[in-house]
Order: C-alpha cells, then sequence, then structure tokens
C-alpha cells in the first residue's frame, strides 16, 4: 500500500531505490537476571564491549579519506567521550552490581534515563545532541548482541538502496558514503543535527524528523526520498514511481547543465553585475564553494569549530589555522567571517544544557561573547591573523543596541593593540560588519550604520523574531511565512537604507538560495546574495535570465501588497517577466 511520510527536507536532491533498514539494537534488548557468580563476569563483558567500540571508533578514523568531511574526525572523537562519561561506563556497573541487570539491560535502563534528562529541555540543538547518547549505546548494544548493522555492497545493476533508521551515527555515515547509498530517512533529527551537517558535506538527498517511518516501512520496498519537499513515499505507484524517475533524470541534466554557468560573469539581461558568495560551515566546504564558482564566503559559521567538544574549546591557534585555510582556499576571494553565533540554545556541553526559559531571546551570539570577553578576544585575535593571509570582513551576529556594537568595537580595537605588541601581522583596516536579524536592528539601520562598514541580512531568524514563531516547532512551523508583509517591508528597508548611506549589503538566509524569490530580492535592489554553494548555480542561472528593469516595478507592486494571495500572485508574474 502506497503512503507518503513528511519530515525535515535537510539535504536536497531525488533518490529512488529499495529501503534497506538499519534496525534499532535497543528494541531487540533482552532482560533477564544475571547469578550472583556472574555479576563479575557480567561487568567484564559490558567493559570488552564498550573498549571493543572505542577501538572500532579510532580504527575508522584512521581509515579517514582525505576527501572525507572534517567534522567526521571531531564527532568520533566526541561518541569516544560519551563513552568515557561515568553515566554511561560506571552507572551500568551499578546496576549489574546492585539489581543483577544483564548488561544489555543496565546499558538501556541508563540509556532511558539519560534522554529522559534530554527530553525535558524543549530545544532542537539540545535534542540532536540526545541523538549523540542514543548512537553510541546502540553501537555497544550491538557489539554485546553480536549484531551489526549489515552494509551490503552495492551491486551493478542493482537497485539503489535508501536506509531507513531510526538515527544514523557518524561512524555508521562513513560506511554510508563508501557504499554508495542513494538517499537516508530517519525517525530523529532535525536541521542541526549530526545526520543533518553530514548529509549536506556528502551532498546525499536526505529527510530526517519522520518520527514513524523506521517502523512503517518494510525491508525492500521502493522508496522515493524528495530531499526537497521533505517527503518520503514508500510504494509509489507505477505513475508516480515513473513520474519522479523523470524528473529525477530532469534534475541530473539540469546539474550538468549548470556546472556550464561556472565560468559565466554572474550579471543580469540588463548588464547589472551580482555577487553570488557561499555560506559554510567548516574549512572543507570551500572545495564546494570554488567548484561552483562562488566569487567568495559571505558568511563562515564559526560556531562549529566550538560545538560538541566536552568543555575542550579551540585554541587561539586552532581557530588561526581553520581560518587561514579557509582564506587561502579562496585564493584572493573574500571571506566573511561571522563570530561565534552560540549560547543559551546552542550549548558547547550538550551535557549541561541552559535553564533559560526562552533561549532563542536569551545569552547568544554577540550577548555571549560580550559576557565572555576573554574568549572573544581570542577568537578575535585568531579572525585577525587570519587576515594577514587574504582578505577578511568580520561580522558581529545578532546586533540590536549601539552599546553591544560599541562594545564589540572595543573589543576589536583591544585585539588589535595585542597583536601590534607582539609584532604580529594583520590587516589593520579589517571591515567590521552586522547581522541584521532582529526587527529593532532594521528599523534602526542608520544608528548602526555610523558604526559599522557593512551589513548581511540573516533572513532565517529575521522571520522568527518578526513573526514571533520558533520554526523548529512543528506546532507552529506552517506560519513560518518568508512572504509575510512584515518580512518584505524590513528587508527592503533595509536594502534601500544601505543603498542611499553607500553600504554594502547581502542576505544569507534561506532566502537567498531561493531561485522563486531572485527576482523579488532583486527587484529590492539586492546585489548580493550567499547560500549554500549547493544553490548558487541555480540562483545564478535566474539572474542571467532577469532583467532588474522589469523586476523593481513588480518588486515595489508587491511591496505596497498586504493580501497573501495577491503577494502570491504577482511573485508569479515576476518569475514569468
Amino acid at each position: 500500500m502506497s503512503f507518503t511520510l513528511h519530515g525535515i527536507p535537510v539535504s536536497r536532491g531525488i533518490a529512488i531505490g529499495r529501503a534497506h533498514l538499519l534496525a534499532a539494537a535497543a528494541l531487540e534488548v533482552a532482560h533477564y537476571l544475571v547469578p550472583l557468580d556472574k555479576v563479575e563476569a557480567e561487568i567484564a563483558r559490558l567493559e570488552h564491549a564498550i573498549s571493543t567500540v572505542v577501538e572500532e571508533l579510532y580504527a575508522v578514523e584512521k581509515q579517514l579519506s582525505d576527501d572525507a568531511p572534517a567534522e567526521f574526525a571531531a564527532l568520533l572523537e566526541l561518541h569516544r567521550l560519551i563513552l568515557q562519561d561515568p553515566l554511561l561506563s560506571v552507572r551500568p556497573q551499578q546496576l549489574i552490581r546492585e539489581r543483577l541487570y544483564n548488561a544489555e539491560w543496565a546499558l538501556t535502563t541508563q540509556l532511558n534515563a539519560v534522554v529522559e534528562q534530554f527530553e525535558k529541555m524543549e530545544d532542537e540543538y539540545i535534542a540532536s545532541r540526545k541523538a549523540d547518547v542514543e548512537q553510541v549505546v546502540e553501537r555497544v548494544l550491538k557489539n554485546l548482541m553480536g549484531t551489526a548493522n549489515a552494509f551490503p555492497e552495492p551491486v551493478e545493476g542493482q537497485d539503489e538502496m535508501i536506509v531507513v533508521s531510526h538515527d544514523i551515527a557518524p561512524a555508521d555515515m562513513l560506511q554510508f558514503k563508501k557504499k554508495v547509498f542513494g538517499g537516508f530517512a530517519t525517525d530523529l533529527g532535525g536541521v542541526t543535527s549530526h545526520t543533518a551537517i553530514l548529509a549536506r558535506s556528502l551532498d546525499i538527498p536526505a529527510v530526517v524528523g519522520l518520527g514513524m517511518a523506521a517502523r512503517l516501512i518494510q525491508q525492500d520496498e521502493w522508496l522515493i526520498v524528495d530531499g526537497d519537499a521533505g517527503v518520503i513515499i514508500v510504494d509509489p505507484s507505477s505513475i508516480v514511481l515513473e513520474e519522479y524517475r523523470l524528473k529525477h533524470r530532469d534534475l541530473e541534466l539540469g546539474r550538468e547543465k549548470l556546472k556550464r554557468l561556472r565560468g559565466m560573469a554572474s550579471r543580469t539581461v540588463d548588464d547589472v553585475p551580482i555577487e553570488l558568495l557561499a555560506n559554510i560551515e567548516l574549512p572543507g566546504d570551500c572545495e564546494q564553494a570554488n567548484e561552483v564558482g562562488a566569487s567568495g564566503v559571505g558568511l563562515y559559521r564559526t560556531e562549529f569549530l566550538f560545538m560538541n567538544r566536552n568543555g575542550n574549546l579551540p585554541n587561539e591557534d586552532e581557530q588561526f589555522e581553520a581560518y587561514r585555510s579557509v582564506v587561502t582556499a579562496m585564493t584572493g576571494r573574500p571571506v566573511t567571517i561571522r563570530t561565534l553565533d552560540i549560547g543559551a540554545d546552542k550549548p558547547f556541553d550538550s551535557n549541561q544544557p541552559s535553564a533559560a526559559a526562552n533561549p532563542a531571546l536569551g545569552l547568544r551570539a554577540i550577548r555571549y561573547c560580550l559576557s565572555e570577553p576573554q574568549m572573544f578576544l581570542e577568537q578575535l585575535r585568531a579572525i585577525l591573523r587570519a587576515s594577514a593571509f587574504g582578505p577578511i570582513k568580520l561580522l558581529i551576529p545578532m546586533v540590536a543596541h549601539a552599546h553591544e556594537v560599541d562594545q564589540a568595537l572595543n573589543l576589536i580595537e583591544q585585539a588589535k593593540t595585542q597583536l601590534t605588541e607582539k609584532g604580529i601581522a594583520f590587516d589593520h583596516d579589517i571591515p567590521v560588519g552586522g547581522m541584521i536579524e532582529i526587527p529593532a536592528a532594521a528599523l534602526t539601520l542608520p544608528m548602526l550604520a555610523k558604526r559599522l562598514d557593512f551589513f548581511s541580512i540573516g533572513t532565517n531568524d529575521l522571520i522568527q523574531y518578526t513573526l514571533a514563531i520558533d520554526r523548529t516547532d512543528n506546532a507552529v512551523a506552517h506560519l513560518y511565512d518568508p512572504l509575510h508583509p512584515a518580512i518584505l517591508q524590513l528587508i527592503a528597508q533595509t536594502i534601500q537604507t544601505c543603498a542611499r548611506l553607500g553600504l554594502e549589503v547581502s542576505v544569507c538566509g534561506e532566502m537567498a538560495g531561493d531561485t522563486k524569490l531572485a527576482r523579488l530580492l532583486l527587484g529590492m535592489g539586492l546585489r548580493q546574495f550567499s547560500m549554500h554553494p549547493a544553490q548558487l548555480l541555480s540562483v545564478k542561472q535566474e539572474i542571467l535570465r532577469s532583467d532588474t528593469t522589469q523586476c523593481a516595478p513588480l518588486a515595489k507592486r508587491i511591496l505596497s501588497a498586504t493580501e497573501p494571495e495577491k503577494i502570491l500572485g504577482l511573485i508569479e508574474k515576476l518569475r514569468a517577466v
């Protein structure tokens, strides 16, 4: 019987193939009491399983190829550290001694206790860190039970395989890449989960957060993974299957054609130059940015260097090497490095989550950095040192108050002084900009413009804060609307104010990579787009077909409209000109 599952699209594209289920070991655990004289042997069995998994993770790390995403090693290290935590290494032993539980039962009992604590935290990022603990325990359980994830070798001519799992651990993702699966679907996960990050790095179509996929889908069933719509079609009809096969072929042909645009100048029909930049999360992402001909990095999210390190934060030298590698890889093209956007909703240590009642409105981004000036100074020095190797622009997230910007600028000057005293080279005139993510920043832009050199509009948070919607909350996700009149007004006002003041402005949120909105942004006056590298050539194609003299009048009409139906109608008309 055919049915459709809806989840979170995290990696674009379409995959068609047979389901390959990865069973959850925790669901198959036996429960029995261990005789008193066998307790120490049972504890030894548990210790051996944990040490074996640690050795497996080391072995996997040693096998990492040069082209493996840089975050793999960090994730494998995180899983080894989790196994060393007393909550998983000591407490299950106590359950074996005190309650005579068998090793599997003791481990799953403790896992449930840990997971319960995570589930009390209403935060997407913390929930995704819970998944790391579950993945590690899953691996130990499979060792105890003598089972393992079966990853069969694909045979030439055989149907492509789609992995379906409750969740997928980073170590298993390596096999996922080696076996050249078509895509994957998981019950758990969100936009910031490891599986989502790795899927984007590997460019594999993926849908996560499906809830019950691993229980509803049967082994070898035909699946369609629509990574653009966030949909899994199970046992599709022959008509739907053929339709998606044609769509898949069209996408592949389209991708090949888009590659021809790589070397073309990004100009509109009326010869207006448009700068297309890449958003990156890790130094290794520069390769993909270069492949699509990005004119630079418009947003380097530095927080990924800091996450999941169990308190072992990157020092100045480690940060410097990461920033320098990006600058070097971009060979003279500008790199915009955003300072640490971390805090209440994205803790350094997932085992010590914040107790803030509303993390999105709490101590995060520039607020957090100003509360930890020594840590902030360390990052600023690292960025400044890297600026000696190529053009860097420094971007401050979540600005809202003049005093916040003033404090940040004072710390930048302090970092410059410290480097000068040590005789370390850097760009003394490094541009400093601000992220427009809060309505207050958009509405008081002239105040910020007196202090900053450029601006970048983060549409994801701007929409969230303007419409008072937590975009990670499924209950209100349908209200997240980039075409809401208030959003369009704030974006247009920001672009126009920057143009009047002679300041650069870019859009670096998801709206920049949406081909359906490219002409609207052009009509508003935007001349600098920053997006995921996978979206760049599609947007470039749209820009090459656009005429700003035709876009501007229709954009003006859209901005004056207030009814959703009229806005959508005008958007379609704009796309047709």
